[in-house]
């Protein structure tokens, strides 16, 4: 099975924990999209903006020493945008209502960021 192909299941796996999320992604820390299923139109731009949430979070972390990066959540009035770090370059961000689990997201995210990890060695 080649990488893509890995990380296609595993974002598969994801939707299947949480069916209610509206989107799962696995990009470049640098902004681009590896795989995922949001819309196509809102890929690109979603991608550049997870990288850069991933860069400031990192930034934020480190100098407030809370140690190492775990996740940046971003809560919205209708929903969430939770985005995890994957090594040193890859990002995996979850959408979901705002009506999400985030505790199952997060469990989901977790597990999904160490395949993710793995996969991309």
């Amino acid at each position: 099975m080649s990488r893509q192909d890995d990380l296609v299941h595993i974002i598969g796996d994801i939707r299947s924990s949480i069916p209610t999320l509206t989107g799962v992604m696995v990009a470049t820390s640098d902004g681009l999209p590896i795989v995922h299923d949001f819309p196509e139109s809102e890929a690109d731009r979603l991608a550049a903006m997870s990288a850069t949430a991933l860069g400031l979070g990192h930034r934020v972390a480190e100098r407030t020493n809370l140690g190492e990066l775990a996740e940046s959540v971003f809560r919205g009035r209708d929903g969430y945008l939770v985005v995890y770090p994957c090594g040193e370059s890859i990002v995996l961000v979850l959408s979901g209502p705002a009506n999400s689990n985030l505790g199952l997201m997060r469990i989901e995210a977790r597990s999904a960021s160490a395949k993710i990890t793995e996969a991309m060695r």
